[in-house]
């Protein structure tokens, strides 16, 4: 049973963000201040990635534990209050994000994708994202070199 009436509930559902959240805004200063400069939402590529830099051809999905189903994460549990319709909901995001990593790679981007608990622990995935991007700069300026 939930805690609050039905229409406390649907005004907290509606001030849910799909875009623009804080995890995204944390990931996007960092690579603006790291020099990094990107496009958002690409409604032309499969799933409408967070972040895309073009000229490297990454895309960078900031996911919502709970919303996305994060494997082994605390934040990612099943609300009591029809547990059956939250299951195949949350089931069917992981699933299209699957197919929509896949279509991506298959197009030749690169898919990175970040977990909103991630970003709590500090800034090592921020680092190890960094260091990604930039071996994918480097490997990329040795292609054009070739």
């Amino acid at each position: 049973m939930d805690v609050v009436d039905k229409a406390t509930r649907s005004k907290i559902m509606s001030k849910i963000k799909g875009k623009n959240t804080r995890p995204e805004m944390i990931v996007r200063k960092f690579l603006h201040a790291n020099g990094y400069r990107f496009r958002l939402h690409r409604k032309d590529l499969p799933g409408n990635p967070d972040i895309v830099l073009p000229k490297l051809r990454v895309c960078i999905f900031v996911h919502g534990c709970f919303w996305h189903l994060h494997k082994n994460c605390k934040f990612s549990t099943l609300p009591k209050t029809r547990p059956e319709y939250w299951l195949e909901k949350l089931t069917k995001n992981t699933e299209r994000d699957s197919k929509n990593e896949s279509r991506l790679q298959q197009a030749g981007w690169t898919v990175l994708t970040i977990w909103e608990c991630d970003l709590d622990k500090g800034s090592l995935v921020l680092d190890s994202l960094l260091t990604v991007l930039n071996s994918i700069k480097r490997a990329s300026r040795s292609d054009s070199i070739s």
